[in-house]
């Protein structure tokens, strides 16, 4: 049974840091993509990063560029995300999923696997 677990959320001011991580459990995640979503109240989910099998290559959202950082430890079957200069437009529940293969898709339906999901809260 694949298990993913989301922490690290919180609330921070606007200009702050805050890195949340994802624990796998019940599958090496080795051998696929992770990435991670993030779903704002009343919004879809929507792409945030995205990390090769290896760690080798990363994309990231237009909205998030230059300000997140995703990475993995695959010793550690876990994935993180490094968020800094935070603005209030990324409050939003943030989630880590699995993909279904290595590909590094950047829709939800390319992830069949998810973290119950971490809430970010920036205040201006």
């Amino acid at each position: 049974q694949v298990q993913l677990v989301d922490s690290g959320g919180g609330s921070v001011q606007a200009g702050g840091s805050l890195s949340i991580s994802c624990a796998a459990s019940g599958r090496t995640i080795s051998s696929y993509a992770m990435g991670w979503f993030r779903q704002a109240p009343g919004k879809e989910r929507e792409f945030v990063a995205t990390i090769s099998d290896n760690g080798g290559v990363a994309y990231y959202a237009d909205s998030v560029k230059r300000r997140f950082t995703i990475s993995r430890d695959n010793a550690k079957n876990a994935v993180y995300l490094q968020m800094s200069s935070l603005k209030p437009e990324d409050t939003a529940v943030y989630y880590c999923a699995i993909s279904r293969g290595n590909g590094t898709g950047r829709t939800p339906y390319d992830y069949n696997y998810w973290g119950q999901g971490t809430q970010v809260t920036v205040s201006s």
